[in-house]
């Protein structure tokens, strides 16, 4: 897909919102670090998940079929006490990353809550995709791939599992997802030139 009226080589690029929606310590912060720092692999240690203290974001540009796509990826913190900050993030995204913890039962369970969020703030037509995160602890599983596999059907969203620390479907996951938003052509045009996130005029009515 090309941008409407651009050339592949043209300065304008799509700005996209996508969103980290999911239980505190399931590796959120260490996706977006995955994707967006990949060289920085030392960061990415079995004891490196910590909790996200508020919201904090991210920005990747890449090209996907020769449509120029930046997207700013916020990572929300699971907290319970942080909840109604975080979903107040999820309004004007196209779309979201929704994870849970193969190790982590409860973490699982909580989709469902986190899924019904994201509809009631952002609508019934965004995007999301679901990630089964930290694979690489096989001998630690309490949730079966299958059931993943199960609830993503169910909401008809596409699933992986995932691994941060061993960089484990990280790119897939955001490419389909990526994919997906263009297909629906839910994004919001932006020149990379002259995009200043600070300065409120230049937002619209998607902006952040």
């Amino acid at each position: 897909m090309a941008v409407p009226g651009r050339g592949a080589e043209g300065r304008s690029a799509l700005l996209l919102k996508v969103v980290m929606a999911g239980e505190t310590c399931v590796g959120k912060t260490s996706i977006v670090r995955r994707y967006t720092e990949p060289n920085a692999a030392a960061a990415f240690s079995s004891s490196s998940y910590l909790a996200t203290i508020g919201i904090d974001f991210k920005v990747k540009c890449i090209t996907l079929n020769g449509t120029r796509v930046k997207l700013q990826i916020w990572d929300t913190a699971g907290q319970e006490r942080f909840h109604t900050l975080s979903t107040s993030y999820f309004r004007g995204a196209q779309g979201f990353v929704l994870v849970y913890d193969i190790t982590n039962l409860d973490s699982f369970q909580g989709v469902t809550s986190w899924m019904k969020d994201i509809h009631e703030k952002a609508g019934d037509e965004v995007d999301i995709i679901l990630l089964g995160n930290k694979c690489d602890k096989e001998s630690e599983r309490v949730v079966p791939k299958y059931k993943g596999e199960k609830l993503a059907w169910e909401h008809g969203i596409p699933f992986f599992e995932t691994s941060a620390k061993d960089n484990v479907n990280i790119e897939d996951a955001f490419s389909i997802l990526t994919m997906e938003i263009l297909e629906k052509k839910s994004w919001v045009l932006y020149d990379l030139d002259v995009v200043d996130l600070n300065e409120s005029k230049k937002r619209t009515c998607c902006a952040f």
